[in-house]
């Protein structure tokens, strides 16, 4: 083996040689497939370089050059060079790492915080305790405001000869609103005004007094059968120009709509217009007051002070307990038993239910006078009703109440001998404060604390807790949040009343009424006349038109309206809950329609049978549907009678359709058939309120006060009846417009589709007489009594002409017509009326002259 000779004169720097070196691949000291390692180079080891031998080292002999060197240089591979280091610093990894995850975290917490927010958003404004954003004023705020509601009892023409203001027909001319008032009989010369005759309402021809008159014993305030309520007073005609109801009828009812009332004439009887002195309420002693002395002209004024309408209600009942069904006796709770029970008790019980100062022996003789069983009359014993009047230990009595449901007693009870009762139903909000289920004494005590002495004897009292301990087991779906439970005033007011009925068996009916409810009128004359309208209506097509407006002017006839209704159902009419049906891509099946609804004719029961509770005892249908010729249900009594429609809340966007719980909804059941109708004021049948109290305790069974009584009484087939009762629209609506915007659900009805005007469109009823949040009742009411409204109105509108005036709007009405003068109607609501009243009058103390001397 050769090699060149070594020179060591040779420059390091020399030349490497040209010839090729060999490597030995077999060399003996490392086998070829070894682990071990070398380190060839610095960082990059794949950079190679050839050099000679002599170059790298003066030691290296030439053996070792042939060992070690290649014969052929190694391949340089291609590799990206190492990038080029910023110029600043650069963080560590570890530090990158902890910066990235701080602010993934951040960004997901603040996705999750959003969320919730939004959340949270969402359940305030369908709880309502957010205020939605200020939309475009509705169409209706552009309609201007009818003037003649607040004409006066000296501007008075007969009903025949009376324009009304409202409504006009499409084609008709503009009236000139100054001709009302250059009608009046009021001369502005003349100083001497002249006013027309008041008359008792109880010789009204067409009051139920006169046309269906009763006999039975005169019923009187006090024990020697001596003090009457003077009757209520009216006035033929109305104000000149009064405009007529939009929804409902008078002479459909048979309720007057030729007389109008005074607030003299009907609150005069109760203790309005006179001093507390001579027993009545201070009030009414200011405006325009020309005649109002003859409210008392034939029956003096009554001191009311010292009176008990619980005894006066017990003591008229007892003079004609003859003409009523036999009460059932009252039995004793199973509680076990007490010892000395008999006639030890029943004296003991006597001593302590009897007055302060009056003496034993007279409960115990009224006791005996009472007819027994067997002394009754052979003939037909008329049922009894309670009105059950709602209200709460916390309420503030003003005069104004006091005259109301004094009216409401003397009207119901004394009017009638006896065939109403009247109960005050109180809520005890604070039943922790005033335990009154632990002691007597605390209930009595709490009673005198919040209750008017002469009411006392009327008040039931109950609690959130005590309906909770009756009503056990009910799901609560907290419809309303968590601040409304099921069992509370808002979501469970029905519960006291179906309880109420359980232990007052006495009564088949139950009219559940309220604090803020005014009728312009005579009581009795309404509900006589409006369960006597109900127990004839026919049950064929009820429902479908207890779910519909009534509004003559459009609809014609009650029989126009029966056979619109019937039509309307059977076949179907446009609405935008099927106005895209039959359009290509409409996502509806082809043989699917939403015309036309199948007509209820008995129970309408849930999907799931075991939601059906005790089914035998409902009625049923005596001929099919097609055969019946609107007789069923012709002179049965009513069930359930309410005074707004019964409607299908199914689809609508009432807040409170789905508040129904206990229910099967799975499974493809859905939502039971159900019915609301909006305030609760309205008469129950035992029969129905014994079902719904039974169904809330042993089914679980319950739904929102407005819906649980119309939907019992929808799946167990009992008769329910809206009464169209004449209803007042503050502006000027088209009549055509109205009656499609109130009659806008599915098929022509009021609900079943989201158009329905319950809901988001309940904004359209704010103008009426009667709805839960009117505006108009309570401001017509408060000028009727004398009151400025929105600085409308008062004494100087009552008795003074402004001539600069034109008419045109309500607070361009000139005046001096007097006290405004109202048909019979109903008002709701009506709170917190703050009358003028006189500053009670303090003792004189006889002071001693002093001595000159001293």
């Amino acid at each position: 083996m050769g090699g060149l000779p070594w020179n060591p004169l040779r420059s390091r720097d020399g030349r490497q040689s040209k010839l090729p070196l060999y490597e030995n691949l077999n060399t003996p000291n490392k086998e070829r497939d070894s682990n071990d390692s070398y380190d060839y180079s610095d960082d990059d080891e794949y950079s190679v370089t050839s050099s000679s031998p002599g170059t790298s080292n003066s030691r290296i002999t030439s053996a070792s050059i042939s060992a070690a060197t290649p014969i052929m240089s190694k391949r340089n591979f291609m590799v990206a060079g190492r990038p080029r280091q910023p110029l600043g610093y650069r963080l560590p990894n570890k530090v990158i790492r902890y910066l990235c995850f701080g602010l993934s975290s951040f960004i997901i917490l603040m996705i999750l915080t959003l969320i919730r927010a939004s959340h949270n958003e969402n359940k305030a404004l369908a709880e309502g305790k957010i205020d939605r954003p200020a939309s475009a004023p509705p169409a209706w705020d552009s309609y201007p405001f009818l003037t003649r509601y607040y004409g006066g009892i000296r501007n008075l023409v007969s009903f025949s000869q009376s324009v009304p203001e409202y409504p006009r027909s499409p084609g008709e001319p503009p009236i000139d609103k100054m001709s009302y008032v250059n009608n009046s009989n009021w001369k502005p010369e003349i100083e001497e005004r002249s006013l027309p005759t008041s008359k008792e309402y109880i010789r009204y021809p067409q009051s139920v007094f006169q046309k269906a008159p009763e006999e039975f014993q005169e019923c009187y305030l006090d024990k020697a059968n001596k003090v009457r309520v003077p009757p209520i007073h009216y006035y033929d005609g109305r104000p000149n120009g009064f405009p007529e109801p939009v929804l409902g009828s008078y002479e459909l009812l048979g309720l007057p709509e030729d007389i109008c009332f005074e607030r003299y004439g009907r609150y005069g009887p109760y203790g309005f217009g006179y001093s507390v002195r001579s027993g009545g309420l201070g009030t009414g002693e200011h405006g325009e007051k020309e005649g109002f002395e003859s409210t008392w002209e034939k029956v003096p004024q009554v001191d009311w002070k010292g009176m008990d309408w619980a005894d006066i209600q017990k003591r008229c009942y007892r003079a004609n307990a003859a003409r009523y069904k036999t009460q059932p006796p009252k039995h004793s709770a199973p509680h076990g038993f007490y010892i000395n029970e008999g006639s030890t008790a029943m004296n003991i019980q006597a001593r302590d239910t009897a007055p302060a100062g009056s003496p034993q022996g007279e409960v115990v003789k009224e006791k005996i006078s009472a007819p027994a069983p067997g002394e009754e009359s052979v003939g037909k014993k008329l049922p009894r009703t309670a009105v059950v009047i709602r209200c709460w230990d916390e309420y503030f009595w003003k005069e104004e109440d006091v005259m109301n449901v004094r009216s409401l007693i003397s009207e119901l009870v004394l009017a009638s001998g006896g065939r109403y009762d009247v109960h005050l139903l109180v809520q005890v909000k604070n039943d922790a404060a005033h335990p009154i289920w632990a002691d007597a004494a605390a209930y009595q005590k709490r009673i005198e604390e919040t209750i008017p002495e002469e009411f006392r004897g009327l008040v039931t009292f109950w609690t959130e807790t005590q309906m909770l301990s009756l009503y056990q087991g009910i799901f609560d779906l907290f419809a309303r949040g968590p601040d409304l439970p099921v069992h509370g005033v808002y979501r469970g007011l029905q519960m006291a009343m179906q309880y109420f009925a359980y232990q007052h068996p006495e009564y088949d009916y139950y009219w559940q009424w309220e604090m803020d409810i005014r009728y312009i009128g005579h009581y009795y004359d309404l509900f006589t006349k409006i369960e006597k309208w109900a127990k004839e209506q026919p049950r064929k097509g009820l429902w479908e038109r207890n779910g519909r407006f009534y509004l003559p002017s459009v609809h014609g006839t009650w029989e126009d309206f029966k056979q619109m209704a019937r039509v309307q159902s059977e076949i179907g009419v446009t609405g935008a809950d099927n106005m895209w049906e039959g359009v290509h891509g409409a996502n509806k099946q082809p043989q699917q329609s939403n015309r036309g609804d199948k007509p209820i004719w008995g129970p309408e029961r849930p999907k799931d049978p075991k939601d059906w509770f005790e089914p035998e005892d409902d009625p049923v249908p005596e001929t099919p549907y097609e055969k019946d010729k609107y007789v069923w249900g012709v002179g049965e009594e009513a069930e359930y009678i309410t005074f707004n429609p019964m409607f299908d809340p199914e689809g609508t966007t009432w807040g409170l359709a789905d508040d129904i719980t206990g229910y099967n909804t799975s499974a493809g059941n859905g939502m039971p058939p159900r019915r609301a109708q909006i305030i609760t004021a309205s008469r129950m049948s035992r029969r129905l309120l014994m079902k719904m109290h039974r169904e809330t305790a042993f089914l679980k069974h319950h739904a929102f006060p407005e819906m649980w009584p119309g939907t019992v009484a929808l799946q167990h087939g009992y008769k329910a009846v809206f009464v169209p009762h004449p209803l007042y629209v503050d502006r000027e609506w088209p009549p055509e417009l109205f009656a499609r915007v109130l009659n806008n659900g599915k098929n022509g009805a009021t609900g079943g589709s989201r158009t329905s005007v319950f809901g988001q469109r309940e904004h359209n009823l704010i103008g009426l007489t009667w709805f839960y949040n009117s505006g108009f009742a309570p401001n017509l009411y408060r000028r009727w009594l004398g009151l400025k409204v929105n600085n409308d109105g008062g004494e100087e509108f009552e008795m003074t002409v402004d001539e600069s005036k034109d008419g045109s709007s309500v607070n361009e009405m000139r005046g001096g017509e007097g006290r405004m003068c109202l048909p019979p109607m109903l008002l709701h609501p009506v709170k917190d009326v703050d009358l003028p009243v006189e500053a009670i009058p303090e003792d004189t103390l006889e002071i001693p002259e002093s001595d000159p001397a001293a």
